[in-house]
C-alpha cells in the first residue's frame, strides 16, 4: 500500500494550556486572512510565528502588528525595503525573498498553513515537511506537482498533512482510515462554476470579471477561474489520489450547484457518508487549526429546510475539459501532473490579461501536455525544472493564440 500523508494517531499540545505556536505561509490571501480571523476570536490559544505574503506590504505590515509576529516575510524581495519601513519599530523582524521564505517555513512551529497559491508554494510547503512539521494543507499544487516527493518526505520525516481545500477536509471527517478496505470510492462535489449552464458559443465569449465572480465561494481570481474552468477540481481529484491513497477510478467527481455537501466516501455496505455545511472557508480551516479538536467557527449554521432541496448532475466533458485532461494527467503519471499545472497557471494568467480567450485555457494545457515528456521526477529541482520548462512551452502555445488573432474579445 502507497504511504498516506494523514496519521490520525498524532498528538498535538492541544490538550494543554499551552497555546499552538503557528505560522501561515501566505497570508494575505483569502485563506490566510480568514485562519487569522479564527485566530482573532481566540487569541490566547495561539502565537504567531511567521506570517509571509508575496508583494501586499501594507496588509503584511498590518497583520504582523495586529498579531505580534515574530517575523514577516515578503515573497518579492524589492518589496522589502518598504516592509522594514513599514515595520520599524514595532518589534516585527522583517526578511524578504525566496531564501527568506524557505527559512521561514523552516522555523519550528506546532502547526503551519500552507496557503501560497500556485506552484511557488511548492518549495516552502516542502521545507516545512523536512522538518516533520503538521502542515494545514491550502496549496493542492504541492501534491499535484510533487506527490510521490511529498508524500515520501512526509513519511520520513514524521510529519502530518492536514487538508484544508473543503471537499478533501470533508473527506478527511469521514475517512475511515482504520478500515480502509471498507472504503470503494471517494466522491468530490463541484459547484459547476458560473458557467455550469452556458452553452460553448457563449462561454468563448466570457470576461475575465465574468468567470472570478464564483456563484458560491469568495476566492482569489486564479483559483475562480479554475473553477469555471472545472480545473480546480482536476487538480484536486489528482490531490485526492495522493492524500487518501485512492485509484483515479475510485474517484468520482460530482456537480452539486448548492456547495452543501462538501465531498462524500462510499462504503462496501453500501453506506456514503457525507459532510454538510455552509460554503464557508472558514470551517475546513478551524478544523485543521484545532486538530485532533474541533474548536468554534462563526460561520452560518445549516438550515436544511430553507434550503429545501440538493441537486446534483454529471459533468459535461465537452463543456469541461479539464476533467479529462486531469484524469488523462493522474493516468499518465510522472511529471504529467506538474506539466498540466504549469501549463494551466500560464494559460489562465493569459486569460486574465485578456491576452487570450476563456475556452482557449484547455486547449493550451492539452497542447503542453502532449509536447513535454513526463518521466518520473527524482529530486524537487527537476520538478521544478520540468515547471519550468512547461510554463516556456505553454507561453509559447499562448502567444501563437494571441498573434492569430484568437483572442479574448
Amino acid at each position: 500500500m502507497a504511504i498516506t500523508a494523514i496519521d490520525p494517531e498524532i498528538e498535538t499540545g492541544s490538550d494543554t494550556q499551552q497555546p499552538r505556536r503557528i505560522s501561515i505561509l501566505g497570508s494575505t490571501g483569502s485563506v490566510g486572512c480568514s485562519t487569522l480571523d479564527l485566530v482573532g476570536r481566540t487569541p490566547n490559544s495561539f502565537d504567531i510565528d511567521v506570517l509571509t505574503a508575496h508583494r501586499n506590504v501594507s496588509l503584511l505590515a498590518k497583520q504582523a502588528i495586529d498579531f505580534g509576529a515574530d517575523l514577516a516575510v515578503i515573497a518579492d524581495e524589492t518589496c522589502l525595503p518598504q516592509l522594514r519601513d513599514a515595520l520599524a519599530g514595532t518589534g516585527v523582524e522583517a526578511a524578504g525573498g525566496p531564501t527568506a521564505l524557505l527559512e521561514a517555513a523552516a522555523r519550528p512551529v506546532d502547526w503551519m498553513m500552507s496557503a501560497i497559491v500556485g506552484a511557488a508554494g511548492l518549495a516552502p510547503t516542502m521545507s516545512a515537511v523536512h522538518q516533520g512539521a503538521m502542515v494545514a494543507l491550502a496549496n493542492k499544487e504541492c501534491l499535484v506537482c510533487a506527490g510521490d516527493l511529498m508524500i515520501e518526505a512526509v513519511a520520513r520525516h514524521g510529519g502530518t498533512l492536514l487538508p484544508v481545500d473543503s471537499e478533501h477536509n470533508a473527506i478527511f471527517q469521514v475517512f475511515d482510515q482504520d478500515r480502509r478496505e471498507a472504503i470503494e470510492r471517494i466522491v468530490l462535489t463541484a459547484s459547476g462554476g458560473p458557467f455550469r449552464e452556458m452553452s460553448l458559443e457563449d462561454m468563448a465569449k466570457v470576461s475575465p470579471e465574468e468567470a472570478v465572480a464564483h456563484p458560491n465561494w469568495d476566492m482569489g481570481a486564479k483559483i475562480s477561474v479554475d473553477s469555471a474552468t472545472m480545473m480546480n477540481k482536476g487538480l484536486e481529484l489528482i490531490e485526492a489520489h495522493y492524500l487518501f491513497d485512492m485509484a483515479g477510478d475510485d474517484i468520482e467527481i460530482l456537480i452539486h450547484p448548492q456547495s452543501i455537501i462538501h465531498s462524500m466516501v462510499g462504503y462496501t455496505d453500501g453506506s456514503v457518508l457525507a459532510q454538510l455545511g455552509a460554503p464557508d472557508m472558514r470551517t475546513p480551516i478551524a478544523y485543521t487549526l484545532g486538530w485532533p479538536r474541533r474548536m468554534s467557527a462563526p460561520v452560518e449554521r445549516l438550515d436544511l429546510a430553507k434550503i429545501a432541496k440538493l441537486t446534483f448532475e454529471t459533468p459535461d466533458p465537452i463543456r469541461f475539459p479539464a476533467l479529462s485532461l486531469a484524469r488523462q494527467a493522474l493516468a499518465a503519471g510522472g511529471q504529467a501532473p506538474n506539466v498540466l499545472n504549469a501549463a494551466n497557471e500560464v494559460a489562465v494568467a493569459g486569460f486574465l490579461e485578456k491576452r487570450t480567450g476563456f475556452l482557449d485555457i484547455a486547449a493550451i494545457v492539452e497542447e503542453t501536455l502532449a509536447a513535454l515528456p513526463k518521466s518520473a521526477p527524482r529530486t524537487l529541482e527537476e520538478v521544478v525544472a520540468v515547471d519550468q520548462e512547461a510554463r516556456r512551452v505553454a507561453m509559447e502555445f499562448l502567444l501563437k493564440r494571441q498573434n492569430s488573432g484568437n483572442l479574448y474579445a
